[in-house]
Formats: structure tokens, C-alpha cells, sequence
């Protein structure tokens, strides 16, 4: 889970499908009767003495059971700091939403700006959001962020005629340059930060936005209390962001520059302090690689000790950023299940996946940590690029002999994303698309086969992979 631009690298990923699958071929028709769904609505007071915005924060993600939208709560929080009323729309599994009620909420509230978390698997749902918005105010300027919307190109506006504006840059800074330019009046030019519309069929690319170094500049969604916890046992918490490794499958570090920037070790102790007197003691920590510096990790586990901080820990980090001191540590500070990332069994295919880890370093930090007491999740995918399928099978072997295949063990079959290296150019690494008229805002995905392996090669690998699951398949992170 994952920063961000509206949204986070690390969440749930649905049943594998083609995107006519989410909603038909267009339109609305996803609130049907019968779409269980959670709606979570709170209202945040503003300060200051400026007049607000009335801003609308949406998260979709109807097929999970709800969390924090923390990436949204970091949004809400930097709007109420800057005096605007803020709601966040927090759409889970488990209650009903019917078309009515979200316009009467709107025409309640009268957001002039609504925010919209953007991943491939919700795209069609947001698409009719956004087409229920502007049926019920025209006025309301919509904006689009979250991974499927950084690198997504300009042209998808063309298709998506009711979105005002996509987010290019870190969403904290973003949301705050179109709400002050939204309160200026008329948008006449190209905002910072964003791709921008300016008629029907015209759109210019704003400057690049700068994010700050010392991500403790961005107010705390828990301290500030601008997330509703009712009812919930976890939370997912960010000390860091970003990863400046080159896994070609990957669009976080292109999203964040190749590097990692930093909550105070403090901040974070504070937050987890203030989640527990409100009676929370999980922990879903959505670093992408936790340990990247040894130093910090080690002073933060030190602090949760120290601090009494009664804390059950997920955590996901490198096999080459632990060892056995570090792993003891984690160990006693609550950490109850540590992920790595495999991707692949082979050593051929993870230098081809630019990963550059040994398997037996994965090996090893696997081992040492169950030694410790800790459960394990592997991160694997197939129809990789220079994979065959025999390849792919020996992944399931490996993993099988490690771990427990369940929970985030299950593989995946590898998805293209904007943003991603392979995306920009599928044919060149022997990727084969298989949907030539996908809608621009659409990417690859999972639909395409490769050099190595045809489509239905990839399919039996996702069968067995699933006959060994014992669960499943469920809880996967994308």
C-alpha cells in the first residue's frame, strides 16, 4: 500500500478481469441492486478565516472490506489545514449505496471539488461516478489521482469527458494548487501538478509540482483525527515512501524518483501511540522496503519497546535488508508476519526483471525469520517477461517449500501499469497485448500473453497456483 497521488502502491486486487467486466460497456450500471457496499461519510470542520471549498475525497474499492483510506486522510488533513470542508467517502464490500442516496449527499454537501483514488480495477466505477457528479452539479470540478492516474496519458481525457483534471505529481501538493486555483475563479490555464481541461476536446500539461524532502511537512491523518476508526482493528501506517530500486515491473520508483523520503521516527511513534488509546493494535506498515536503512528501522522498533506501544506488525522489506539481529528485534517489537518479494524462482528471469536478488538470500531471510517466530509472505507473479512455463511452475515449488501458500503467497499473474518500464513498451521485452481498442485511461493489465508463454499456458499456471492455494487467493496486495 501503499504514496502518493491520491493513492497507495499496496492494495487488494479483485477476481482477475477484463475491464467490460466491472461495469458493462459504460455508464452507471455498476450500482445496481444487490452491489454490496460499504459507505463510510464523515464531515471535517475547516479553521481559519478564509472561505472553504467544499471538498469530496472518494475511495472505491467495493471489493474488500473497508480501511483507512489513509492516502485520502493525508489529502484531508493538508485541505482542512489550508480552511476547506472536507468528506471523505470511504466505499467498501458490505453495505448498500443506491444511486439516490450518493445524489443526495452531493446536492447535501455541494462539493465544488471531488477527489477520486484512481487503480485500474476501479476505473469503470469511477467513470460513472464521475458521470452521476455531473448529471446532479455540472459545475463540480472533478480530479482523478492514484496510481492509474500519474502516468496515465493526457489522452485518456478524451474518453473520460467528465474529469477536470489529473494529478502528476504528490497528491498532498497537488490538491492544494486546484483548490487555490478553484477559489481564484474560472481555471484559464493549466494548473501545476496536473494535466489539465480546458474545453471539451482541449487539455495542456501544467509545471511539475516539488514535494518536500521531510514528509513530516505534511500534517498527520491520525493526529489530526481526519479518518474515521470506527469499528476497525488495523491501520495502515507510512513511514516512508518510495523505493529506489529498478524492478521493470514496478511504477513506484519511477512515481517517487528512485529514492526514499522519510517520516521522523517520533512522528511515526506518535501516531501508533494515538492509534492504540483508540484502541488499535494492528498495524499494516506499507513501507516498500521497511529496512532500507538499517539504522532508522532499528531506532523505530527500539521506540515501540521503549514506549510501551502494544503493536501486532505487517510489515514487507528486501531479503537483503535484514538479518539475524534486526529480524530478532522485529521479532519483539510485534512484528507477526514480514513479506518479500520473489517475483520468480529463476535466476535468469530475476536479472531480467532487473530485482537483483539471489535466491538464496530470500532463502535465507525466509528461514531466519520463521526461526524468530514470525509468519512469512512471498510476493510472486508469472507470465513474466522471459519466462517459460516451466519456470513459472518451479516459482510454485519454491514457494511451496518455504511458506504456506495463502494470503499474499498466492501469485499473481504479473500486471502492466502506467508508469511501469515494461508498460511503455510491451513488444520490446517480448510482451504481446492482447486488447488493441482498450480505452487510453486503460492499461495492459493482465491481458496479454508473451513470447514464452501463450495465454493459455498462463491461465493452467494461474489454475495450479490456485489448486495450491488454502485460501484462495484472498487478501493479494497489487
Amino acid at each position: 500500500m501503499p504514496e502518493t497521488s491520491l493513492g497507495s502502491c499496496l492494495l487488494p486486487q479483485p477476481p482477475n478481469m477484463g475491464y467490460n467486466d466491472v461495469l458493462g460497456n459504460s455508464g452507471f450500471t455498476g450500482l445496481h441492486i444487490g452491489l454490496l457496499w460499504c459507505l463510510c461519510v464523515f464531515e471535517l470542520p475547516w479553521e481559519g478565516e478564509r472561505t472553504p471549498l467544499n471538498v469530496l475525497l472518494m475511495e472505491v474499492n467495493p471489493y474488500v472490506p473497508p480501511s483507512p483510506p489513509i492516502s485520502l486522510g493525508y489529502l484531508a488533513a493538508v485541505l482542512r489545514r489550508e480552511g476547506h470542508q472536507v468528506r471523505i467517502l470511504n466505499i467498501g464490500e458490505s453495505t448498500q449505496l443506491s444511486t439516490c442516496g450518493f445524489q443526495n449527499m452531493l446536492q447535501e454537501f455541494r462539493p465544488q471539488l471531488v477527489g477520486m483514488a484512481a487503480y485500474q480495477r476501479n476505473m469503470l466505477l469511477l467513470k460513472g461516478f464521475c458521470r452521476l457528479i455531473k448529471e446532479t452539479n455540472p459545475a463540480v470540478r472533478i480530479i482523478l489521482g492514484g496510481p492509474q492516474a500519474t502516468f496515465m496519458p493526457s489522452d485518456g481525457l478524451g474518453e473520460l469527458r467528465d474529469v477536470d483534471f489529473i494529478c502528476r505529481g504528490e497528491g498532498e501538493v497537488v490538491i492544494r494548487e486546484v483548490a487555490e486555483a478553484l477559489e481564484s475563479g474560472p481555471v484559464e490555464a493549466a494548473v501545476r501538478g496536473t494535466t489539465t481541461r480546458l474545453g471539451p476536446e482541449h487539455w495542456e500539461e501544467g509545471e511539475e509540482v516539488e514535494a518536500p524532502e521531510d514528509l513530516d511537512a505534511y500534517p498527520s491523518p491520525f493526529l489530526d483525527q481526519v479518518l474515521d476508526l470506527e469499528g476497525l482493528e488495523e491501520a495502515i501506517v507510512l513511514t516512508s515512501r518510495g523505493c529506489p530500486y529498478g524492478c521493470l515491473f514496478c511504477y513506484t520508483p519511477r512515481a517517487f524518483g528512485r529514492r526514499i523520503r522519510y517520516h521522523s521516527v517520533e512522528r511515526v511513534l506518535e501516531e501508533m501511540s494515538w492509534l492504540n488509546r483508540e484502541g488499535i493494535h494492528r498495524f499494516w506498515l506499507a513501507d516498500p522496503s521497511f529496512s532500507f536503512q538499517r539504522a532508522r528501522s532499528q531506532e523505530l522498533l527500539e521506540g515501540i519497546l521503549r514506549r510501551g506501544i502494544k503493536a501486532s506488525l505487517w510489515l514487507e522489506t528486501r531479503a537483503d535488508l535484514v538479518d539475524e539481529e534486526l529480524l530478532g528485534l522485529m521479532a519483539k517489537a510485534g512484528v507477526r508476519l514480514v513479506a518479500y518479494g520473489l517475483e520468480s524462482a529463476s535466476e535468469r528471469v530475476l536479472n531480467l526483471l532487473g530485482k537483483n536478488i539471489s535466491l538464496e538470500a530470500l532463502r535465507r531471510a525466509v528461514n531466519m525469520s520463521r526461526a524468530n517466530g514470525m509468519d512469512v509472505e512471498l510476493f510472486s507473479q508469472y507470465g513474466l517477461p522471459g519466462e517459460t512455463q516451466e519456470e513459472a511452475l518451479k516459482t510454485l515449488e519454491f514457494v511451496r517449500s518455504l511458506v504456506p501458500i495463502r494470503g499474499n503467497s498466492n501469485a499473481q499473474q504479473m500486471r502492466l501499469y502506467f508508469g511501469a518500464p515494461f508498460t511503455d513498451d510491451p513488444r520490446r521485452y517480448g510482451i504481446r497485448p492482447l486488447d488493441p481498442l482498450r480505452p487510453a485511461y486503460i492499461s495492459v493489465g493482465a491481458r496479454y500473453e508473451t513470447e514464452w508463454m501463450s495465454a493459455e499456458q498462463i491461465h493452467r499456471v494461474r489454475d495450479l497456483w490456485q489448486a495450491a492455494s488454502l485460501d484462495g487467493g484472498k487478501r493479494m496486495v497489487s
